[in-house]
This record gives structure tokens, sequence and C-alpha cells, in this order.
């Protein structure tokens, strides 16, 4: 049974189709990654998924049950999927623990010692044992990407959303927050990752999504879509690629 299947979802902005038709699957413990170029509609469907946007047409079901019918709780859905975006955007008035404890107390009612406890075992796992009484504005860029990446491993979520997480780093910080995500494949983590390092999904997905205009062009392992793409579409996008010397 997959966890995740997004079912003929469209989304429209101002009569403009943003996702047209998406259908996908993910199974328990896959590894998703999407690609295409920006604008092409991945950060949407991440967005959709989380139901930080809602879809127009089409349903999403996670664990078997439909997290965008009107009547579902969406609160709910969202305690079992946890997003870390390209902005980080943690709390710059809260220490690095206490942005880590923040959901697992006031959301999932774990109480404060063991909340606690829990972020700082996350924080020795990713190498980050000394940060817990910093500010975020005292971390590098790839500090704050993996306090925000353990912020929403902290609920212990079915799913994980990765928009875009290395795109505001500097390329030498890069290294090290993929580290971070390819131990999460290791430990068995679902997750969805948006992403234009096209080296690095072609290491760590187990299906590669490509999109273009909103539309979910081609699916499949990655040896096949990078090496021997099927649709003209991907043959383009990845010659681009190629050609700018990302791949």
């Amino acid at each position: 049974m997959s966890l995740l299947t997004v079912d003929g979802v469209w989304k429209n902005y101002h009569q403009h189709s943003v996702l047209r038709g998406i259908d996908l699957e993910v199974a328990p413990h896959e590894v998703v990654c999407l690609i295409g170029a920006s604008g092409s509609g991945k950060s949407t469907l991440l967005r959709c998924v989380n139901l930080l946007e809602t879809v127009d047409d089409g349903a999403i079901h996670l664990d078997g049950t439909e997290i965008t019918n009107v009547r579902a709780d969406a609160d709910a859905a969202r305690r079992r999927i946890g997003m870390v975006f390209q902005s980080y955007n943690l709390f710059p008035h809260m220490t690095v623990l206490e942005n880590i404890t923040l959901a697992p107390i006031k959301v999932h009612g774990v109480r404060r010692e063991e909340a606690q406890a829990q972020a700082r075992e996350l924080l020795e796992r990713f190498g980050l044992p000394d940060k817990a009484g910093e500010y975020p504005d005292r971390l590098s860029g790839g500090q704050q990407q993996r306090v925000a990446i353990i912020r929403a491993m902290a609920t212990q979520p079915r799913l994980l959303l990765l928009d875009e997480v290395t795109s505001a780093l500097d390329p030498t910080l890069v290294t090290e927050v993929l580290g971070v995500i390819r131990e999460l494949k290791e430990a068995g983590m679902t997750m969805i990752i948006a992403t234009h390092e096209m080296g690095f999904a072609r290491d760590i997905a187990d299906t590669v999504c490509f999109l273009d205009g909103g539309v979910l062009i081609e699916h499949g392992a990655p040896e096949q879509i990078f090496t021997a793409p099927e649709q003209p579409r991907t043959r383009e996008f990845l010659q681009r690629v190629l050609d700018a010397r990302r791949l």
C-alpha cells in the first residue's frame, strides 16, 4: 500500500494552471526527487501535499485517508507530515532548542523534558550538539538548514517534504545538508525532495519525477531518467543542465 497517493491533482492561480492532473504514488521508505526548471510546479506540489495550498481538482491520500476532503482534519494530516523550506523559517527570537521543541510540545503534547531530550539526541546525531542554546542568526546557513531539518524530524513525521533546501546556501555548505538527507534515507525516512541538484537526485532517489509546465512528464528510476529518458522534453531539460555543467 502506498503511503501517499496524488490522484489527478490540479492547482490554478488566477486562471493559470500551475499543476495539471498530477498522478504520483510514494511507497513507505521511498525517496522521490522532483526535478524541473523553476516554475515547473515542484514547490506547489509539495505545498499541496502539506495542505498549505488547496487543490482545485483531484485528491491526495495519506495512509489511505483522503486529506484533501473538505471534511478532513487538516491539522491532523499536517502533524504526520514534516516540511523543510529553502528559507529555513526558523523563529529568530527562539534558541535552536526552543525552535526544535515548539511543535512537539505545543502541537503533539509531548512533555517538555522529553521533547528537549529528543531534540538534544537529534542535534547530537546531526553534528550540532553544542548549538542548542544558540539563536539562528549565530549559525551558518548550513547549520540553520540542518536545524530546520531536525525541527521537522522532531515530530516523527510519516512523510518528509524538502523544498529546494540547498538553493539558498553557499556551495561550500551544500555538502553538509545533503549529508543529513542521505542519512535520513539510510534510516528509512520517506521523502519527497524538490531539487536542482541533479547529481544528488541521481544518487539518492528511488524515483525521479520530471515536471514541466505543471505536468509530470516522466518518472522512473534515476538511471533510466538520467541516461535514457523516454520523453523529448525530459531529454531537452537534461541537455540544458548538462550544458550548464550541473549534472
